[in-house]
């Protein structure tokens, strides 16, 4: 989620989640952030219709190959990072929560090789666990609230294959009180979490947004067995 973004949207985007959040249904509002949109990308705040700056950067480093390998894009919204890992040759499979984010998807890309679904992350199918290669997951957990946390990173952690590679990016902050949100950025704690489910860290790279003290990480974990 991009803390940059005109008040009025800011606004909006904490309503609804605080919103989903007293229903105990805190992944709701994507839905009617997306469907309420009409189309209008400036409505949806992380929509830059290009591939997150610091997965591209991460992958123009890396050079991975993705011949004969499955990756798997968490909360894919409107589609960019998909298509970014389907041209270095993966077999991509993108989801998100929102109906409307991803019929979005299939009208801006109609001849994708992407798989997109709708899917919940609080409640993926089965077959998924240990199943990808390359898991991403940017900025997903931080628009959920504290209580949620774990249950959410068991979550993620268990998709990523035997020797496969989870990369996140996320907002962090230096304590363990809960921050205003959201976005609640993430705390050390709580990323160590990841490391009970069988992911090690690997690398992680520290950025500042524009004009702002806010922390961002971006963190490459690597599977060391098979949940």
């Amino acid at each position: 989620m991009c803390e940059q973004q005109p008040e009025e949207i800011k606004r909006k985007v904490r309503s609804l989640a605080i919103e989903a959040i007293d229903k105990s249904h805190p992944t709701a509002w994507f839905e009617e952030l997306y469907s309420q949109a009409n189309g209008d990308t400036n409505q949806i705040p992380w929509a830059k219709l290009t591939p997150h700056p610091y997965l591209q950067e991460w992958l123009e480093k890396e050079r991975p190959t993705g011949l004969d390998r499955s990756a798997l894009v968490i909360g894919c919204g409107l589609g960019d990072d998909a298509e970014a890992l389907a041209k270095l040759g993966y077999k991509v499979t993108a989801f998100d929560i929102s109906s409307s984010a991803i019929d979005w998807c299939k009208k801006r890309f109609p001849n994708s090789v992407v798989n997109y679904l709708v899917a919940d992350l609080f409640a993926l199918d089965p077959c998924w666990t240990s199943s990808f290669d390359f898991v991403f997951e940017s900025r997903t957990i931080q628009s959920l609230p504290l209580s949620a946390r774990s249950q959410v990173i068991e979550s993620i952690a268990k998709l990523v294959a035997p020797k496969g590679t989870l990369l996140a990016i996320t907002s962090f902050r230096d304590t363990e009180e809960e921050p205003d949100g959201p976005p609640w950025p993430l705390s050390e704690l709580e990323l160590s979490q990841f490391k009970q489910w069988g992911l090690q860290e690997i690398r992680r790279d520290l950025f500042y947004l524009e004009e702002t003290s806010v922390k961002q990480l971006r963190i490459e974990y690597g599977s060391v067995f098979r949940h």
